[in-house]
């Protein structure tokens, strides 16, 4: 929007109305293709080859993940002595770019859903594989397979993964709205569904950050009478 270029970006129907408004918002050309992000994606590759688009990935592009690395330069400057990052995990490119920037300085230990437990079972097999895609948070967190690119990176850095159900999740959401007023969609609550839930227990004394990444859901959403 910003430099004038045409951007045509595809979608899932899973995604939240939110994100589909706010996209459209921004003057992209907006398409639903299919029921989960795999189908997006492979649209999105066809319409590339037939067009001579460039194809911008969600996640498995270095400089995507290179971007997506600068959070772990800011936090490391506002809180250079924690011990411990817990970060959503979809298709991988905001934990491999954490995991980079740390280099195995702290733990890095990616969160996911039970319904989409993509780079569990990728670092099961010891490369990406195919793994469900459903769930709560099936809008960002359920690529079907972690990124080719990603999974080096999160193979070196990040090998703990933490998984937590649809119910943690959603506590997790109410929680954020009623302690801190802060709106976060499913996938933005899943690493702190893992504290919060009791899947990933600090060892005394560990200093442990939580990555809350993304507000595409709406506030009407939560009780807001509590």
């Amino acid at each position: 929007m910003r430099l004038g270029k045409p951007a045509k970006i595809f979608v899932p129907s899973v995604s939240s109305p939110a994100k589909v408004e706010r996209i459209r918002e921004y003057g992209a050309d907006l398409l639903i293709e299919g029921d989960r992000y795999a189908d997006a994606l492979a649209a999105s590759e066809i319409w590339a080859q037939r067009t001579g688009a460039m194809l911008v990935p969600a996640f498995d592009q270095n400089e995507t993940i290179m971007g997506q690395g600068t959070l772990g330069v800011e936090l490391d400057k506002q809180a250079p002595d924690i011990d411990t990052i817990l970060v959503s995990v979809g298709g991988g490119g905001l934990v491999a770019g954490i995991a980079a920037w740390y280099a195995g300085r702290i733990k890095v230990i990616g969160v996911e859903p039970f319904a989409s437990p993509t780079l569990s079972k990728a670092l099961q097999a010891g490369h990406p594989v195919d793994a469900e895609a459903g769930g709560l948070a099936a809008d960002s967190l359920a690529p079907q397979r972690v990124g080719e690119r990603v999974f080096p990176i999160v193979q070196k850095y990040a090998r703990q993964t933490v998984l937590v159900s649809d119910e943690a999740i959603a506590n997790a959401q109410a929680t954020l709205w009623r302690a801190l007023r802060i709106v976060a969609e499913p996938g933005g609550a899943a690493a702190f569904s893992a504290l919060l839930s009791g899947a990933y227990a600090p060892a005394p004394g560990e200093r442990v950050a939580v990555i809350i990444s993304g507000g595409n859901t709406a506030a009407v959403n939560f009780d807001l009478t509590r």
